[in-house]
């Protein structure tokens, strides 16, 4: 559905795109909590386990839903769909080597800057044009980050971790940027070709044996229900809403994410990550905000 036609979708149409876009958001930010969780599974198998469900869950979903045609949509990604596979493949390892580094609060608030990152590429590779807000929101976000990154300063395991967050950023925004000029590529054969990448480049370097029941069972629900799970919730409630509204509600896993270590495990954020954070998620729900407001004019 486009975004014209989800604006005058019927009331119950339009609840429902909200409600199954702010779950995929509420189930995304689980995944700090879930990796804090594992008893001591490495990275690199954790990077495995939770392709090898991703993959699984997401070809199974695509042969109920469309059968025999599953593999034709695969086909039809071309070379732009291979990019935005590697791009979530980037991201999927960097996310979780960036949680082994840097806390939860840091690396959730930096990836969440990705919009704006898009923005910034789409300007130079497709000419789209940012409007004075942007330019502020975006420097919001750099002051924000900046101010995160400065408490790991002197710890360089949590600098290491910033810069891996904003790497997975940059992974992520050149995604947006490739979606946005090749329209036709569709989100979840990408992400399940992106978890396939994921798995085979994290394989040499797992030990996939080496799990306990307690992380086998955490591993099956991060790839298969936190990462798959919540991308068909996403897929599907966006096409009922305005994408600007999606956007909005997507800021909830930049907030809820750092709270449910806070509050379950205790992971408190330091001082700087607080207030850099608070520019970064205010710089870009701001930014939304105006974009949102300029679609209903």
């Amino acid at each position: 559905m486009t975004q014209a036609a989800s604006a005058v979708a019927p009331p119950d149409h339009h609840l429902r795109g909200i409600l199954l876009v702010a779950g995929s958001a509420v189930l995304w930010s689980l995944g700090g909590l879930i990796v804090r969780s594992l008893d001591g599974t490495d990275p690199w198998t954790t990077v495995f386990w939770r392709s090898v469900f991703a993959t699984a869950f997401l070809f199974l979903f695509l042969l109920v839903r469309d059968g025999r045609g599953a593999f034709r949509l695969f086909r039809d990604m071309g070379l732009p769909g291979l990019f935005v596979a590697l791009c979530f493949a980037g991201a999927s390892v960097g996310f979780v080597t960036a949680l082994s580094f840097a806390s939860v609060a840091q690396t959730l608030v930096i990836m969440s800057s990705a919009p704006l990152i898009a923005a910034v590429l789409g300007r130079i590779v497709l000419g789209e044009r940012i409007t004075p807000a942007g330019y502020l929101a975006v420097a919001g976000v750099i002051v924000g980050i900046g101010l995160m990154m400065s408490s790991g300063f002197g710890a360089e395991r949590s600098l290491t971790g910033g810069v891996i967050a904003l790497g997975v950023a940059f992974s992520l925004a050149a995604s947006l940027v490739v979606i946005r000029r090749s329209p036709q590529i569709r989100m979840t054969p990408a992400a399940c070709t992106g978890a396939a990448i994921g798995m085979v480049v994290s394989f040499p370097f797992a030990t996939p044996l080496a799990v306990s029941g307690h992380d086998f069972a955490l591993l099956a629900f991060f790839g298969a229900g936190q990462l798959g799970v919540g991308l068909i919730l996403l897929v599907t409630g966006a096409r009922l809403i305005p994408a600007a509204q999606s956007a909005l509600l997507g800021m909830l896993e930049p907030i809820l994410g750092p709270a449910w270590v806070w509050l379950l495990l205790a992971e408190r954020p330091t001082t700087m990550t607080l207030l850099g954070g608070a520019i970064v998620v205010a710089s870009v729900f701001s930014n939304t905000l105006a974009m949102t407001r300029r679609i209903r004019r």
